[in-house]
């Protein structure tokens, strides 16, 4: 697709985005219908997961007794042990479907299928849905944000931690830690070295460019850094906390460089690209020749990136 094309597509995309609302005041005579909805290209194979089962959820062995669980679009991991089960995250999304996924596995093993221990990560909507009798561990920043919100589906940690934490439950070790803010102030990482496995939730995405601005970014350079300080860890898996697959040490690579790529290629058209005509043109109207500026930046980059990835 060319850069014009794109520019349209997107210009059209976020038009249809705003059709369910327009519809709601207008009647259902103004509602999209599929065939008013822009095409993309296919997804490619290696950036799908398995398939969901009937009740919207694949739950799979990532090493030993450490499983994941996905609805397609969020992730979670859990560890069985003689004492019970140990959670990290829980996506609303996913629900109740979790416990589901739960006793799937335990039933099969013969083990407990009693979540005692509730490691936060960063999504938590579900939480709740475990009850009170569940140890719930996160970073001290998580408690002060869980406090201030007052959301009964997300009630605050019982543990915290400010640096490093190594949980131990039923002869198992999970190794938390913070290494400064990234997507958001408080989200950490969860290494189960037994387990050759490492959870970061929303840096990278296997298989997956980021998602809008940056994954949501709430610390841009923050997230940047955050693989190398991943791949500084020994692991061979990798929990995402989104889409439906699982990711490795390739994948992280992979990610680095496309990040990598982006921030040079902005770089180059921050350097092509002239603001002196804006700021004529427009005069003491400020914001216009810095918008203007701003978007033909991103243009210029955009043109740059897509070449790269189209034609090397």
């Amino acid at each position: 697709m060319s850069s014009t094309n794109r520019r349209s597509f997107l210009a059209t995309g976020a038009a249809l985005a705003a059709v369910p609302a327009v519809a709601a005041l207008a009647g259902p005579a103004s509602a999209a219908t599929s065939t008013d909805l822009p095409d993309y290209a296919p997804i490619p194979p290696s950036a799908l997961g398995p398939a969901v089962n009937a009740q919207g959820y694949y739950v799979g062995r990532i090493e030993k007794n450490l499983y994941w669980v996905t609805d397609g679009t969020y992730q979670a991991a859990f560890l069985t042990t003689r004492e019970g089960v140990v959670l990290f995250d829980a996506p609303p999304t996913i629900g109740h479907n979790l416990q589901r996924a739960i006793d799937e596995i335990t039933a099969a093993n013969g083990v407990y299928n009693r979540v005692t221990h509730l490691v936060y990560s960063h999504h938590l909507g579900a939480s709740s849905l475990f009850g009170k009798n569940v140890v719930r561990i996160g970073h001290g920043e998580t408690r002060k944000l869980l406090a201030r919100d007052n959301d009964p589906a997300r009630p605050v940690p019982d543990i915290t931690f400010d640096k490093n934490h190594t949980l131990r439950v039923g002869g198992e070790r999970v190794e938390l830690a913070w290494h400064g803010t990234n997507h958001t102030p408080d989200n950490v990482y969860i290494h189960l070295p037994d387990h050759k496995t490492l959870m970061l939730v929303d840096v990278l995405l296997p298989g997956w460019v980021p998602f809008d601005s940056f994954n949501l970014n709430e610390d841009v350079p923050g997230s940047i850094a955050a693989p190398a300080k991943a791949m500084s860890y020994p692991w061979k898996h990798f929990v995402g906390g989104h889409i439906g697959r699982l990711g490795n040490r390739q994948d992280m690579v992979v990610y680095q460089q496309y990040v990598d790529d982006i921030i040079a290629n902005v770089k180059k058209a921050l350097t092509a690209v002239d603001p002196t005509p804006f700021f004529v043109k427009y005069g003491n109207n400020s914001w216009v020749p810095s918008s203007t500026t701003n978007v033909t930046v991103i243009m210029v980059a955009e043109r740059i990136h897509e070449r790269v990835y189209t034609t090397g």
